[in-house]
């Protein structure tokens, strides 16, 4: 809602030369202005824009002259210096067009001279002969033809010269290009200058047409007509030629057919030759001769077809199609256009063809319009939407409305936006809403499904014909269904766009034919209230969608409707409707008022006072436990419609309370929009500050405002500062030790936007300033935060530090800054990896400090306080560069002789991370010790080099990751010894020659280390005196090699990427070399084609990358061909196949699709990507399968960079063209007989599947999101149709055979991937080539496959290609073809297959929204008579249990779907008959005669069974109860009851019977049961007794679990009655038992729900006053307890909570303390630490414990306490307030204060962790961060409940003078105290740095202990008011 500043418009200023000058100085007069003085001010002018203003004065000055001036010489030297100005100006220089625009006003006396002036310097200008200045006259010659007469003027006189120069100039800068050929970058510009030329001889032709009019220059003798036939030949050939840009073949194009209209006579035929031209049909003898020898190239039969696309588009832009003149032979091309067009779309598939082909069709489009406004009826006939070519272009918008280009998407929804006026004009008195055109494209685009994008912009269209209301007719659910597709954010623009057509259109029809009161509550019901329930229940991404997309569209067509919605939701929200698990009507009205607001259509101030939302409401949702309701009452406040809107007190108060408890936010999206909506509140701020700042001023001139006016400015000036110095002391406070990442992230992106939005230039007031808050502890915190594990607090600490690094270096004295340095220095030779990456950021900010040198590095430099803070950074930068060199030089010394000490103790990469780091931060386009960067540059180089060299021979080596042993004894070293000999025998380093173990060396290394003065950062590794090897490991070694080769890259990167643009012109002033780059270069070939080590070449390539980027855009040419040397040099590698190649062929050919990726990634994204249509040529045709081993390496190779590559995001669109290919490389390489091609082969099709189908966002493999029709796919990739076809016809032609033998085809797999994916679309047409129909066989036979998993996928594959209208002849053809029992030869995979195909297919249609009508019962009743024939193989004589199984799992599906079908009175007694037979004769009711070994019998069993619970279901139906019990005793109930299945001997069926009984259980206890009536409850009657002797002897887990939970779900009064008649157990032995279930358990699963059923029965025991033992109790609380701690797994946590929950009202707030005080304690203590768990969702569980409790308090005290629904830290804040309150109605003040003392004081063991801390920090991993904290924080808790227990203190004003407990807790707490302070002062300087675990954790512990004994010191005290 904040607008953005306008930019200031530069203007260059135009510099008069001497001659010039001395002219104006000899002709202007002192003391009188004329043309010479005038323009003589204005060349001593330094400003464009004061030069504007000065040119403006000439015309008025010019008309006050006298009829004699233009006979006055300065008016003649004058205009002639106007002239050169004017063609010398830039073209976009603003002069230029105002001088233009000056001169368009001369008066018509001084026209004559002007123009004289402007034809003499045009003539110079034409007589230029540079090429690469002919850009410049082009540009002038076209700024002449803008709206200039002068300009024009000038060039008709000069016609024929500028005809001859346009000649002369295209055809040298057509030379020029070729002989610059393979220098991209010259090329480019000179085709762009091309470009410019073809546009300005176009303009020539169209702006001058008096020139060109007549005949009289019609003749061969004229150089007018040689002119002109030069430019159409030179037009020809430049549209012909293939290597020029595709816009200059366009302007081409374009230029050929306006030449040939100027020229041609008659011009009426001009039509019919191009007819010809595009249909190939050119007859010699009937074209003129000049026509043949000037474009003979375009009269061949087959002209290339993208210059049929430019040569129509020609036509379509040049002809007039509006006149109506062109006759017949105009009528004949328009169709001839469409008709090469619709052919073309079929052959041009790349991208930036498709695009202008789709671009053009929409001009095509257009132009039918104009000419159906005077044609002949035959083209309106041929034009007619029912006509052939109408229907064509119909299938080009199905085709391509889904292409993933949007200008062609948008192209396809105009060019079907005019097809709908085309037929409208062609059928004269029609009504949209009758015609069978528009009813028949409205009833196939409603009969898509909503996932298809295309169909909104097309429905959209058609709204707009027919109305909304006659939609709405068809089907008035459509608004609904829109709005439910709007949880795909791919969908909800579309969707939301289609919205707001329909209800607009609906409203203005509504407002045209009937008065507002009568139809707006319809309107309301249609549109709004739709919206209202998604609001409210929608899930989280739907409702953020439709808030974003579709509310501000409702809100504009009709803001009225704002108050219904408020008054509906404030109603739902005031009834407590809400519920955790949605928004809720809260959220829904937070997203509206939000809305609201920010479009302007209510005030929040209005809002408030007028009652329309109370600020409680308003802070109940600040504080909701859905992220998105804060979001939105944040947005409330925040966003307006106004940025100047005065921020109320009301809205600073509800900001504080919002800070309060949502910085700690674990969600990055949620703190990047915190951040971004207190950006627009901070801008309110400013802004309206600046305002009221201005009225002061206006004030103290004019007095015109009152002293209260006065007073309520300041005021309001002074609350906002007030305000936002509360808000910055909030943001530090929460920077405190231990506080979690989400937390300081937040406060540090606000400060950042604080110190960013409030810093306003010098002498402007200012409102505030963060600069007032900062203090000397502050700048310390910030500094603290660079301790932090994640980079982005360091990064957001550094930027603040930088916006604030005059006060904070003001603030700290050089003895610190020296600390901070030693410890910057100390931390870049860390072996933690982390610990280098702080190293960077502390000497980033320290080089900002001027006395660096001084306190630092130990220079005594003189003090200049005038020094320039820029040469001091870069000073300061060299030194610290200087230093760190130096002392990585002496490591890389070192670790030449071992690289275990060096891994050990000096790693080196960190060291370069810093220098990287450092060089990044300078400014280096404005350096000043250029030479001695100069030569740092060569150090630097030389020194990436010799590490590199270090490292290079573990990261190179066949298994970097396993290179030394974890083990120092002298057998590994044996074993080492011969590995290192065999991978680097070659290698000099003498740890690779000689493995050895290292006993005192890395004491010895370090004291040699010590005499060169290199610190010592790293212990030596010693454990005890006992053992002395050095404990160095493969890791430690392997991550130093790595990171340094990753540091080495990332820095010749940099130097790459930054400096060598200085040298790209003039190498002695750059600070790098040519042959440096090159030397680079060649090392990054080097190391990505070597490494294997997946860390080293991924991060070579980075640095690559950015050397290959500056190579791109180089102008150097020897630079500018390194890639594409460098390319083919690796392509001819990679096809040598030489045996002493030393590429990688294993690791997915390692860094070479990494080093080809930077080479093709890097070549300009508008050239003609040749180097990207070389590579894939030459891999498409290694990847393809060739005969002979020698091929396979290769194969190998090219596999997996084309996998790279089309993975590449970057090359965007251009590898499209390949994917047809890549594909069957895919597929035919997983045909291959070699492992390794089959295994790169499948990573290149998932690669493939990827680009051609989306990124999957689904768990739904079937889901149609990331499918597309078949139409599409193969009008996309027409090669795969004919691959495709004849691929799965050979993979199924041995599917057929009579053996059963095993054949399988390797590729079919992938084929029934691909097939799965395309589904058939109702807009599938006539007109389609590429039908699906050929597919269906080939699928249908798949099921025949020897492979289970092959006939499942065919199965799947069936249904996309079998439209629904047809799925029931398939579903009963694939019926018939099943064996009878009595068959000779019955194959079980061929049933398998086809049984499951029929199973899809039925799933398919059933699950489909057809109408059960009456066609639809018959074809159903057919598909049961014709399964009903086939039922033996459901039965015993079909002998395999697999097919048993799945002809049992389509009759389940009958049976599931049919139930629904029972209401419309379909007979099915039949068939229930049949089903309960079936049953009766299987071996569940006869028995099993077989073991589970036996294959397929699992299978069967889960499938009789689930036939089993679906005819129970079918029984207690509330149909079969309705229809009288008479026809409920003929359906008879199954053989079998569920008490028969929960006893099966197999757990599977036992397990499935559980479910079911789960399933009714839930069904009575929900909304269900309303609808059900009783008949499900019937099936659960005296199963208790069962359930309970199941559980007491269940012995599988799953079925034990699902027993419990059964129970649990189940009437604990029954239960509970059964227990001694079934158990022989009472109550209380159930409860023992159940607790004991849940202590020894070794499963969570069990543990919980055991917990939950036994947490169940003790509630209702205490409830109806049964007695339990307090032991029991105790256990029960125990557990509750254990099962709290922070390792237990997230699903016991959240039963706990559930638990919690249960006995919220009864145990925990309770008005009597039933457990007793110390148990009810504990159990609130569980709540607590579930409100600090690291897991969201245990604490939003634990959240509504809270929620409970305030409910139970509002329904007790019957007033609204006002925040129910909360997040953690509101709720914890609330919990403390509870337990206080608890306390004090319990009467146990004393005894609750010191228990909660003890939760304060916490359990700490200072002396043992100060013991141990030693011996961890050695533990620690080499990649161990400590103590990551992503949510919790302990000080948050100590301060919340220290807090409540000072609150409580003061209104209870409780003592505790005398109290024993309250002396021991004293004693223990100041002991502690007095540890934490010996050990904060036995902790070295910058502990921060050094030890920030043991730093945290004392601060923490500091914090903690303070606050105790404060409270401590209170209950002492007697004397408290």
């Amino acid at each position: 809602m904040v607008l953005k500043k306008k930019k200031e418009i530069q203007v260059d200023a135009f510099f008069f030369d001497q001659q010039h000058l001395e002219k104006l100085q000899r002709f202007s007069k002192d003391g009188e202005q004329n043309l010479a003085s005038l323009l003589l001010h204005c060349a001593q002018l330094s400003n464009g824009i004061q030069q504007i203003q000065c040119i403006k004065q000439i015309i008025p000055l010019v008309k006050k002259m006298d009829q004699n001036s233009p006979c006055d010489p300065m008016v003649k030297a004058c205009l002639d210096i106007l002239g050169e100005m004017y063609f010398s100006l830039n073209m976009k220089n603003p002069l230029k067009k105002v001088l233009a625009s000056s001169l368009n006003c001369l008066p018509e006396q001084f026209m004559k001279l002007a123009v004289q002036s402007f034809v003499c310097c045009l003539r110079e200008k034409l007589k230029t002969t540079d090429v690469y200045l002919y850009r410049k006259v082009l540009d002038s010659l076209a700024s002449c033809m803008e709206d200039f007469s002068l300009g024009r003027a000038s060039i008709k006189n000069l016609f024929e010269e500028v005809l001859q120069f346009l000649q002369k100039s295209l055809l040298d800068i057509q030379e020029e290009n070729r002989q610059k050929h393979g220098n991209h970058i010259v090329q480019t510009q000179l085709m762009h200058d091309l470009l410019i030329g073809i546009k300005v001889s176009m303009m020539l032709v169209q702006k001058l047409p008096e020139n060109i009019q007549g005949s009289l220059w019609k003749h061969h003798e004229s150089s007018v007509w040689q002119s002109m036939c030069s430019l159409l030949k030179t037009s020809t050939n430049f549209l012909m030629d293939a290597s020029l840009l595709q816009t200059v073949q366009s302007a081409s194009g374009l230029a050929v057919i306006l030449f040939a209209k100027a020229m041609y006579e008659p011009v009426e035929e001009l039509p019919s030759l191009i007819s010809d031209l595009l249909l190939g049909s050119v007859k010699h003898t009937g074209v003129p001769a000049w026509f043949v020898s000037n474009c003979g190239i375009l009269c061949m039969e087959e002209i290339p077809d993208s210059v049929l696309l430019f040569l129509c588009h020609g036509a379509l832009a040049m002809l007039e199609w509006k006149s109506g003149n062109m006759g017949e032979n105009g009528e004949k091309l328009l169709l001839d256009i469409a008709s090469v067009l619709l052919s073309l779309s079929s052959e041009l598939k790349e991208s930036s063809m498709a695009t202008s082909l789709s671009r053009i069709l929409a001009i095509w489009t257009n132009s039918a319009l104009a000419a159906l406004v005077s044609c002949s009826p035959n083209l309106k006939f041929k034009l007619n939407g029912n006509s052939d070519l109408i229907g064509k272009l119909l299938e080009y918008i199905y085709t391509h409305w889904e292409h993933p280009l949007d200008a062609v998407r948008h192209q396809t929804k105009l060019i079907f936006k005019n097809l709908l006026q085309i037929h409208r004009n062609t059928v004269t008195g029609s009504n949209e809403k009758s015609d069978p055109f528009f009813a028949r494209l409205l009833n196939r685009l409603l009969s898509l499904e909503w996932h298809v994008k295309g169909k909104y912009a097309c429905l959209g269209c058609l709204v707009k014909c027919m109305g909304t209301e006659y939609i709405l007719q068809l089907d008035r659910t459509i608004p609904a269904q829109i709005l439910d597709v709007m949880n795909d954010q791919s969908l909800a623009p579309y969707a939301s766009d289609l919205l707001e057509i329909m209800f607009t259109n609906h409203k203005a029809h509504f407002t045209l034919n009937f008065p507002e009161s009568t139809w707006i509550d319809q309107w309301h019901d249609t549109w709004v209230s739709p919206l209202l329930v998604i609001l409210c229940e929608g899930n989280h991404d739907q409702t953020a969608y439709i808030t974003d997309y579709y509310l501000p569209k409702l809100l504009k067509c009709s803001p009225n409707s704002l108050n219904y919605m408020i008054r509906i939701l404030q109603a739902s929200a005031d009834a407590n409707l809400d519920s955790c698990s949605t928004r809720g009507a809260l959220g829904a009205l937070m997203a509206c008022l939000r809305t609201a607001r920010a479009h302007g259509h209510l005030e929040l101030s209005n809002m408030i006072s007028n009652g329309l939302v109370s600020t409680a409401c308003i802070k109940q949702g600040l504080v909701h436990q859905r992220n998105q309701v804060c979001i939105d009452a944040l947005g409330l406040l925040c966003e307006t419609h106004r940025s100047t809107e005065i921020v109320s007190v009301e809205e600073m108060e509800l900001i504080h309370f919002f800070l309060m408890y949502n910085l700690n936010n674990q969600s990055p999206s949620v703190r990047q929009q915190i951040g971004s909506l207190l950006r627009k509140l901070f801008c309110r701020i400013q802004e309206s500050s600046q305002v009221l700042y201005k009225l002061e001023q206006n004030k103290a001139k004019q007095e015109l405002l009152e002293n209260s006016t006065k007073r309520r400015h300041l005021g309001i000036l002074q609350q906002y500062k007030d305000f936002m110095s509360s808000v910055c002391n909030r943001l530090f406070e929460v920077l405190f030790p231990g506080s979690s990442h989400p937390t300081r992230f937040s406060a540090l992106t606000i400060l950042g936007l604080v110190a960013e939005i409030f810093s306003v230039p010098a002498g402007q007031p200012q409102v505030f300033c963060l600069d007032q808050e900062i203090n000397s502890t502050r700048v310390q915190t910030l500094i603290q935060c660079f301790a932090s594990t994640f980079e982005a607090v360091k990064v957001l600490a550094f930027e603040l530090l930088m916006k604030l690094r005059d006060v904070a270096f003001n603030l700290q004295d050089s003895e610190n800054l020296n600390l901070l340095f030693q410890a910057a220095m100390d931390l870049s030779t860390s072996t933690k990896p982390y610990d280098c990456v702080t190293a960077s950021y502390l000497l980033n900010y320290l080089v900002h400090h001027t006395g660096l040198q001084h306190i630092c590095l130990g220079k005594c430099i003189e003090h200049n306080p005038h020094i320039d803070e820029n040469t001091s950074v870069e000073k300061n930068t060299l030194a610290v560069i200087k230093l760190l060199l130096a002392n990585v030089e002496e490591e890389i010394f070192q670790a030449k002789k071992s690289l275990l000490p060096a891994a050990a103790s000096f790693p080196m990469y960190g060291r370069v991370h810093c220098i990287t780091g450092a060089l990044q931060q300078l400014p280096l386009d404005n350096l000043t010790l250029v030479a001695e960067w100069r030569e740092m540059v060569a150090r630097l180089i030389l020194m990436s080099y010799e590490l590199s060299a270090v490292v290079s021979p573990v990261v190179q080596s066949s298994s970097p990751e396993g290179l030394i042993p974890m083990d120092c004894d002298s057998e590994s070293a044996d074993r080492l010894q011969m590995i290192l000999h065999e991978i680097q025998p070659q290698d000099t380093n003498d740890y690779f020659m000689q493995a050895k173990i290292l006993e005192e060396h890395c004491k010895i290394e370090s004291e040699k280390l010590a005499d060169r003065k290199l610190k010592e950062n790293i212990c030596t590794g010693m454990r005890g005196k006992e053992r002395q090897a050095c404990d160095v490991t493969a890791q430690m070694v392997l991550v130093c090699c790595w990171r340094s080769m990753k540091e080495v890259s990332l820095l010749l990167g940099t130097l790459c990427k930054l400096l060598p643009s200085q040298a790209a012109y003039e190498p002695s002033d750059g600070l790098i070399t040519v042959e440096q780059v090159k030397s680079i270069g060649d090392y990054f070939k080097h190391h990505l084609l070597r490494s294997r080590h997946r860390g080293a070449f991924e991060l070579a390539y980075a640095g690559f990358v950015q050397l290959t980027e500056m190579l791109s855009s180089c102008n150097r040419e020897s630079l500018h061909k390194m890639p594409e040397q460098w390319l083919r040099c690796v392509l001819e590698e990679i096809k040598s196949c030489d045996p002493s190649s030393t590429l990688c062929a294993t690791r997915r050919s390692a860094g070479i699709p990494f080093y080809i990726q930077a080479l093709l990634a890097s070549e300009p994204k508008k050239s003609k990507t040749d180097l990207l249509k070389m590579a894939m040529k030459e891999l498409i045709s290694l990847a393809t399968p060739l005969n002979g081993p020698s091929s396979v390496i290769p194969q190998v190779h090219a596999l997996n960079i084309l996998r790279a590559l089309f993975r590449d995001t970057r090359l965007g669109e251009n590898i499209m063209p390949y994917v047809a290919d890549g594909l069957q490389a895919a597929i035919l390489g997983f045909m291959s007989t070699v492992w390794a091609v089959r295994n790169s082969s499948t990573l290149l099709f998932s690669a493939l599947i990827t680009r051609i189908f989306g990124v999957k966002r689904g768990k739904d493999e079937n889901s149609k999101k990331n499918r597309m029709t078949g139409r599409e796919f193969f009008s996309r990739f027409p090669s795969l149709y004919p691959f495709l076809l004849k691929q799965l016809e050979v993979a199924t032609s041995t599917l057929d055979g009579e053996a059963e033998e095993l054949k399988i085809h390797p590729g079919l797999f992938l084929l029934l991937l691909i097939l799965g994916r395309l589904y058939p679309s109702p807009m599938d047409g006539t007109y389609s080539a590429l039908s699906m129909a050929p597919f269906v066989p080939f699928i249908i036979r798949c099921g025949h496959s020897p492979v289970y998993r092959s006939r499942e996928m065919s199965g799947r594959a069936l249904v996309p290609f079998v439209m629904v209208n047809e799925i029931p002849h398939t579903v009963l053809s694939l019926l018939e073809g099943l064996p009878d029992s009595t068959s000779p030869c019955i194959q079980q995979n061929n049933i398998h297959g086809t049984l499951l195909q029929v199973f899809h297919l039925l799933q398919s249609y059933l699950e489909s929204n057809q109408l059960v009508n009456s066609d639809f019962q018959q074809t159903v009743g057919d598909i049961i008579i014709c399964v009903g024939t086939k039922l033996w193989l459901a039965k015993r004589p079909n002998p395999c249990l697999v097919t048993r199984a799945a002809y049992l799992d389509v009759l389940v599906m009958l049976c599931t779907h049919l139930r629904k079908f029972q209401k419309q009175g379909m007979q099915l007694l039949g068939f229930w008959e049949e089903m309960n037979r079936i049953i009766s004769d299987s071996e569940l009711v006869s028995g099993i005669p077989y073991s589970s070994a036996v294959p397929g019998l699992i299978q069967y069993l889960q499938s009789i069974t689930k036939l089993v619970i679906s005819m129970l279901s079918v029984t207690a139906g509330p149909d079969i109860h309705s229809r009288g019990s008479c026809f409920a005793k003929q359906i008879g109930k199954p053989s079998l009851s569920i008490d028969q299945l929960l006893h099966c001997q197999f757990h599977e069926v036992r397990l499935l019977a559980l479910e079911a009984v789960l399933l009714w259980l839930k069904q009575i206890n929900s909304k269900q049961a309303a609808e059900e009536g009783g008949g499900v409850f019937c099936l659960l009657i005296d199963l208790e007794g069962t359930l309970l002797t199941m559980a007491l002897n269940e012995n599988n887990l799953q079925c034990f679990c699902k027993v419990l939970e059964v129970l649990y779900n189940m009437d604990l009064r029954n239960v509970l009655s059964k227990t001694e008649c079934s158990t022989k157990m009472n109550p209380n032995e159930l409860l023992n038992w159940s607790l004991s279930v849940a202590a020894a358990s070794n499963s969570t699963e069990a543990q919980s729900i055991a917990l939950k059923f036994a947490s169940k029965v003790v509630a209702h025991l205490l409830r109806n006053h049964h007695q339990i033992s307090e032991e029991v109790l105790k256990k029960w609380v125990q557990l509750i307890v254990y099962f709290c701690e922070d390792e237990q797994q997230t699903e016991m946590l959240l039963a706990i909570a559930e638990v919690l929950k249960s006995v919220t009202s009864f145990l925990l707030i309770n008005e009597k303390l039933i457990l007793g005080l110390s148990d009810t304690l504990a159990m609130w203590k569980c709540v607590v630490l579930l409100l600090q768990n690291e897991d969201l969702v245990v604490r939003n569980a634990a959240a509504e414990v809270i929620q409970v409790a305030q409910s139970e308090k509002k329904s007790n005290k019957g007033t609204d306490c006002g925040l129910r629904i909360v997040n953690a830290p509101m709720a914890l804040d609330l919990a403390f307030g509870i337990l206080c309150e608890l306390l004090q109605q319990w009467g146990m003040l004393r005894a609750g204060v010191l228990i909660l003392l003890e939760w304060l004081l916490g359990d700490s063991h200072l002396k043992r962790d100060s013991e141990t801390s030693a011996l961890e920090e050695e533990d620690d991993y080499l990649f161990d961060k400590g103590e990551v904290n992503f949510w919790a924080e302990k000080l948050t808790l100590v301060r919340q409940l220290s807090k409540h227990l000072l609150q409580l203190i003061s209104i209870t004003h409780l003592t505790l003078p005398d109290h024993g407990e309250l002396h021991r807790l004293s004693r223990v707490t100041l002991e502690q105290a007095q540890m934490v302070g010996y050990l904060l002062r036995a902790l070295p300087p910058t502990p921060e740095f050094s030890k920030t675990a043991e730093f945290t954790r004392l601060s923490i512990q500091n914090e903690r202990l303070s606050l105790c004994l404060k409270i401590l010191n209170l209950l002492k005290s007697d004397d408290i008011c």
